[in-house]
């Protein structure tokens, strides 16, 4: 076996959006392609009592393509989401001609880690959310949407 396909790039997290994704189309080849940029607040394992304050990591994402149409589609500031991806870093000359570096995490899959009464109600995440979101409609993808209040009937959990 060649020696690359020992090495492993892969990424999981669990945390709430701290705000909106920032989506933008690319121009590049035939089809546009969606950019989605956000960031994560991922709890600190055992942080409650941290000595600098802080319990939480803010990490950038960016999702493309597919996920990047979901992102803007269905993520919101506060949205509990677990997801997978890889690193990928990078690096760009500023205007002021300085080197700036970049680490993202690339969204590979997500999905919602708390049903949708759980995250109205506990929407709140250091003050990035807490606010009215609004429903999610069909994104024609073979899946139907769960109305609200049948949580409790459905057979599993």
């Amino acid at each position: 076996m060649p020696e690359s396909e020992y090495n492993m790039n892969k990424v999981i997290l669990m945390g709430r959006l701290t705000r909106d994704p920032e989506v933008r189309y690319s121009q590049n080849g035939e089809m546009p392609m969606a950019i989605a940029r956000f960031s994560l607040a991922v709890d600190r394992r055992g942080s409650r009592n941290s000595a600098d304050g802080q319990t939480a990591d803010f990490i950038n994402c960016v999702a493309f393509g597919r996920n990047g149409e979901f992102a803007e589609k269905y993520l919101r500031k506060g949205t509990k989401i677990a997801m997978t991806g890889r690193i990928q870093t990078g690096s760009y000359t500023n205007k002021d001609g300085a080197k700036v570096y970049t680490t993202d995490i690339v969204a590979e899959e997500f999905e919602f880690a708390e049903s949708k009464s759980a995250s109205s109600n506990n929407g709140d995440y250091a003050g990035f959310g807490g606010q009215s979101r609004p429903e999610p409609v069909s994104a024609g993808d073979g899946f139907m949407n769960i109305p609200d209040g049948i949580d409790e009937e459905l057979p599993f959990n």
